[in-house]
């Protein structure tokens, strides 16, 4: 191959294009949640009498923290579940599903470096083998905690505006707004992931990954 066509075949954006374009669809949201939900918030405290805060300070307010992560939260959850659900699951004829035989699975592994954690085998053999799911659970956890954190200290502040007495933490993680918080994502993000799973049986978008070609029977499972 050619040094200039070489060049072109592989590139950094042609490599990472993917994360690139999905990093900045990120990115460009957030930026406007910051944005609108300062807005919002000095809103509220102007109506209430009391002093507007600069975006500075909003970035750190319970306000915002508790509007990203009750959503990122939801996100991992939905992730981290439907990593495990798929190892020992099957929905016949769907895309997202591993095959219904084991026979039918393709398990080739391209010629490249070996991660170290399998040449290292043993124990850190076994956590890489589950490291994905891992991850997501300790994500979620994460964005659990920071949603929390972040609703319990929007209603201390909220309860100061009104001028009623403080909640402690252990009564506001019983309390039903914060559950209303995170049950409406995570029902959400299921039906996502559902209508994925079920649609791809009978659908098709011709080069997405998650589809089954198109001259694929309805009856086929996997990609």
């Amino acid at each position: 191959m050619p040094p200039a066509k070489a060049a072109r075949s592989s590139s950094f954006w042609r490599d990472n294009g993917l994360s690139l374009v999905l990093l900045a669809c990120l990115i460009g949201p957030l930026v406007g949640q910051v944005l609108t939900g300062h807005a919002v918030f000095n809103e509220e405290l102007r109506r209430e009498g009391a002093s507007q805060l600069s975006l500075v300070q909003y970035l750190t307010t319970g306000h915002l923290m508790s509007s990203i992560f009750e959503n990122w939260e939801s996100e991992f959850l939905q992730m981290g579940m439907y990593v495990l659900l798929t190892v020992v699951l099957r929905q016949k004829g769907s895309a997202e599903s591993r095959p219904m035989s084991e026979s039918e699975e393709d398990d080739d592994v391209q010629a490249g470096p070996v991660p170290w954690p399998v040449r290292a085998g043993g124990l850190w053999k076994r956590l890489y083998g589950h490291s994905l799911a891992i991850a997501f659970g300790l994500l979620f956890v994460l964005s659990f905690v920071l949603h929390f954190s972040g609703s319990w200290r929007r209603e201390l502040a909220e309860r100061a505006l009104r001028g009623e007495p403080p909640v402690p933490w252990t009564q506001h993680l019983f309390d039903a707004t914060f559950w209303f918080e995170s049950f409406q994502n995570w029902q959400s993000e299921f039906l996502a992931v559902l209508a994925l799973v079920m649609l791809s049986i009978w659908l098709r978008q011709k080069g997405s990954p998650q589809s089954k070609p198109v001259e694929a029977p309805h009856s086929q499972t996997g990609t």
